[in-house]
């Protein structure tokens, strides 16, 4: 990403690469029927007491819910609607009861889950997986080192466990702790006073111990791993990874104009093969999968704002605005076999190492980076050909616009794109003016019999002073300065380029345009 960062580094003030949303996922070894089964008969449990066994244990896992809610005075809540925005529900009740460490509230809701049905099969009894409802109670914790997250578990067995976490919000504990000031809108940094710093804390993220931290989270809600499934560990997988790039501007203003270009050119020039490029990949004749583009307005949800993504089958690469001046390239991994990892394998009989396929174990997240990384800088490299036009539309605005004199005049702006404007700059950018530059009385030649002279008549005096005044407002706009020295003006750098620019407005791009647009 080197050379975006550099073509625009006058307007950025530093660039952060962390770990967003994190999904994680604990499994019981008994996640098939046939690991059930096998479960019951260790426990002594008959086959047809199947749906006993489930319904008690479910009440169990509510009754700590409630019970630990209770001790702790936090709400219990039971959400009957499906769409409920449970995360920001939560945010709102810590900052409204000031909790800064613990739990934050608890809500249980019904939803569909993998669970287990007694069958009969040539007159014998069996257990079989099956799709059911059954209530999911998710603890929300404000947790010292990753602020607010959530652990989810499904109260029949298997008892899945879900753990989300936000690298984000890790980083700004971290950076709180050290003393580090920074400025922060919900999970994206504004600015950061020791940026290297805080990249070297987001690095640290993939040497948490993991199982350490998800297995005190799951005996904490789970209080059946104290008694029954004793003998039990949960074994956690990475469900969803999303790996940030921001890069942080000054100000809104030097994103805005510059966002709109980058988002035009990836819907009109980023493929399919360079959406595989960006992951690491080729794309081959023997791939099978859909290779999308998109482009989405984000006013519903979050602020105002349009979002591009890129998904190849479940692997997608995302680019925004985040809070108006940080700008986002996100990769997110959901199937992570389709990239690889250097580990060591056993291949007959002996232990070797190898590149193979990514598999979703957390103690691959230092894999989860690197790819994820190289992804995103491959995107931001692909968009340093798109130049900022932010200047020049500061610098149009401004010439359109009436200005006031430091005497309080007000001075009639420009219009670049009339008639009589454009004869007016066709006689400053005359080729004759290059070399001594102009006079009023060169300017009223090139403008004799013009509509802007007609309403002086012949008078020289009154063609005279009406140049004299036009001068005077190309002067204050700052479009020519004088000679020293001497009665003769020039046009200064400004000037030749929105002169110039102007006239090839009118009289190239915008035929070219219309005819596209009308034909």
């Amino acid at each position: 990403m080197k050379t975006f960062l550099d073509k625009h580094e006058p307007k950025i003030t530093g660039v952060l690469s962390c770990f967003d949303r994190m999904l994680f996922r604990g499994y019981l070894p008994i996640m098939s029927g046939a690991a059930m089964a096998r479960f019951l008969n260790q426990e002594g449990i008959k086959f047809r007491d199947l749906k006993t066994f489930l319904t008690e244990h479910a009440l169990v896992l509510k009754d700590h819910a409630q019970a630990m809610a209770e001790r702790e005075g936090r709400p219990y809540i039971y959400l009957a609607s499906a769409g409920s925005r449970k995360e920001q529900r939560a945010r709102e009740i810590a900052e409204a009861d000031g909790i800064t460490e613990g739990l934050v509230c608890v809500f249980s809701q019904l939803e569909p889950c993998n669970t287990f049905s007694f069958r009969f099969r040539q007159g014998r009894p069996f257990v079989n997986s099956a799709r059911r409802k059954c209530l999911h109670i998710y603890y929300y914790y404000m947790d010292r080192e990753f602020g607010l997250i959530h652990v989810m578990v499904q109260t029949w067995f298997p008892m899945r466990m879900q753990v989300f976490v936000n690298g984000h919000h890790w980083v700004a504990n971290k950076l709180a702790a050290n003393g580090v000031k920074f400025s922060q809108c919900d999970n994206v940094f504004l600015w950061i006073e020791d940026i290297d710093r805080a990249q070297r804390f987001a690095d640290r993220l993939t040497s948490v111990n993991w199982p350490l931290v998800l297995n005190r989270y799951a005996r904490k809600i789970n209080p059946l791993m104290r008694s029954l499934l004793g003998r039990m560990q949960y074994y956690w997988v990475t469900a969803q990874c999303e790996y940030a790039t921001d890069v942080m501007f000054r100000s809104t203003t030097h994103l805005k104009e510059l966002y709109t270009r980058l988002v035009s050119h990836s819907m009109q020039n980023f493929g399919a093969r360079e959406v595989m490029n960006f992951l690491g990949k080729k794309l081959v004749g023997q791939f099978r999968g859909e290779v999308v583009s998109d482009m989405t307005d984000r006013c519903k949800r979050r602020l105002p704002g349009t979002r591009v993504k890129h998904r190849a089958k479940m692997n997608w690469i995302k680019m925004y605005d985040k809070a108006g001046s940080v700008l986002r390239v996100e990769t997110v991994i959901n199937q992570p076999d389709a990239f690889k990892v250097r580990k060591k394998v056993w291949r007959e009989g002996q232990r070797v190492t190898e590149w193979v396929p990514m598999r979703k174990g957390v103690a691959n997240l230092f894999r989860y980076r690197e790819v994820s990384l190289a992804s995103n800088g491959r995107y931001l490299e692909a968009l340093a050909i798109v130049d900022d036009p932010s200047a020049a539309l500061v610098q149009l605005n401004a010439i359109t616009r009436r200005k006031r004199t430091r005497a309080g005049q007000s001075v009639k702006a420009f219009n670049p794109l009339s008639a009589d404007d454009q004869r007016i700059f066709k006689a400053l950018l005359s080729g004759a003016n290059t070399i001594n530059g102009f006079r009023n009385q060169d300017i009223r030649a090139r403008l004799a019999g013009s509509p802007f002279l007609r309403t002086c008549g012949r008078c020289v005096v009154r063609q005279s002073a009406k140049i004299s005044r036009l001068l005077k407002r190309f002067h204050i706009y700052g479009l020519i300065a004088k000679v020293p020295h001497s009665r003769r003006w020039r046009l200064t750098k400004k000037g030749w380029a929105l002169l110039s620019a102007s006239i090839a407005l009118k009289e190239h791009t915008f035929p070219g345009l219309h005819a596209q647009t009308t034909g």
